[in-house]
């Protein structure tokens, strides 16, 4: 507490070197409980029959409708800078009938 009110009661956010370069996915897996709501980030690679996890991140069901509104209004925002994305039906992938998971 005594940090906080140092810093005008901001919150500062390290941001560590190996976090800041990312990770590249593209296919999030939702699951959800009656108590969070689980995001698994995966990448899928063209000719590979494995897909790996890449990052899991675990959320209550209320930080998880945060992020939804967050993600909408940064959307929005994107769209009126850089025209609107568009989304071909082709590229919403159904449920993957043979996908299976490994915990």
């Amino acid at each position: 507490m005594e940090n906080q009110e140092k810093n005008n009661g901001q919150l500062q956010i390290e941001l560590k070197e190996d976090v800041a370069q990312g990770t590249y996915a593209n296919l999030a897996i939702i699951t959800h409980s009656t108590s969070e709501f689980v995001l698994d980030f995966v990448r899928i690679l063209p000719g590979m029959p494995k897909a790996g996890v890449q990052s899991r991140i675990i959320l209550a069901p209320e930080h998880a409708k945060r992020l939804l509104k967050a993600l909408e209004e940064n959307i929005a925002k994107y769209e009126r800078a850089c025209g609107p994305i568009h989304i071909s039906e082709g590229s919403i992938l159904p449920p993957l009938p043979n996908v299976k998971g490994e915990a």
